[in-house]
């Protein structure tokens, strides 16, 4: 096994500027607290090497103490950032490749979209939506609109909104099972921002229902009063839920005719990511 360079600790004078350790880690800033420094130390070192490595050439690159190192990399095979192989050695873990595959499509899905977006709403003349679901609620990622769509935007890219309130949001809850759904009821209570926001489960139930049989989902002013929205789906290549594609509109201009404007477009972005209708 080649020898390990010792990564000094990363409140190092040498760490000031962002530089890059001998061990060919690099170093982003400094970090408060010291067994998240400590942890991401040791990730790093397993970052930089091929094969599995031994528990005290770890110890002796981060120059962390043994017991220390391994009470770290326990903690970090629990949460499967880092895997244990049957002769003693650690390297990284299949949870970082699940995090990493998910910044990866949300970077791709952002690029996929942002074209076919500005082209709805060239059609449409109202506002054009990307968002993901993450945890409860969904979170604009990208947006096309201009002073033409007759409405001002008041969730800026990196907002969010609850999912049971909005169009892309019951796009994702339509795809859990029953169960979950409950769940999620109970953890946030429906609560509601206008008179026609669904705050009872039975009617969650019901309207997740017609969305499964439409293939998109509304927003009756549920968020916003004189806001409207709808929403289609967009697939990755294994054919899960990536995102959602939402038009927003005053509440008298939403036109039902946009619908297979919007589906289609949604397809097309979807395609673009490897989806295919087999799915």
């Amino acid at each position: 096994m080649a020898r390990l360079h010792s990564i000094p600790s990363q409140s190092s004078s040498s760490f000031a500027n962002g530089a890059t350790t001998a061990a060919g880690v690099e170093h982003h800033g400094p970090i408060t607290i010291q067994v998240l420094d400590r942890a991401m130390r040791i990730l790093d070192v397993l970052a930089c090497q091929s094969d599995p490595v031994a528990l005290k050439d770890l110890s002796a690159a981060t120059g962390l103490h043994a017991s220390t190192t391994h009470r770290i990399l326990s903690d970090l095979a629990a949460g499967r950032y880092v895997e244990r192989v049957d002769s003693g050695l650690y390297r990284l873990g299949m949870r970082l490749l699940e995090l990493g595959s998910l910044v990866k499509g949300r970077l791709d899905v952002r690029a996929a979209a942002i074209g076919p977006m500005r082209e709805l709403h060239k059609q449409t003349g109202q506002t054009v939506n990307l968002s993901l679901q993450q945890g409860d609620e969904i979170v604009y990622i990208e947006r096309a609109w201009s002073e033409r769509s007759g409405m001002q935007v008041v969730r800026a890219i990196g907002g969010r909104a609850p999912l049971h309130l909005t169009s892309t949001g019951k796009l994702f809850l339509s795809v859990w099972d029953q169960r979950n759904v409950r769940s999620y009821a109970m953890r946030t209570g429906l609560a509601g921002t206008t008179r026609n926001s669904i705050t009872q489960l039975d009617s969650l139930e019901r309207e997740l229902a017609l969305v499964r049989r439409h293939g998109y989902s509304r927003d009756n002013e549920e968020l916003e009063l004189g806001v409207r929205c709808i929403a289609a789906g967009v697939y990755d290549d294994t054919g899960a839920l990536l995102a959602g594609l939402s038009l927003s509109a005053p509440a008298e201009r939403m036109r039902d005719d946009w619908i297979p404007v919007l589906l289609g477009t949604a397809s097309r972005i979807s395609e673009a990511l490897g989806y295919e209708a087999a799915h």
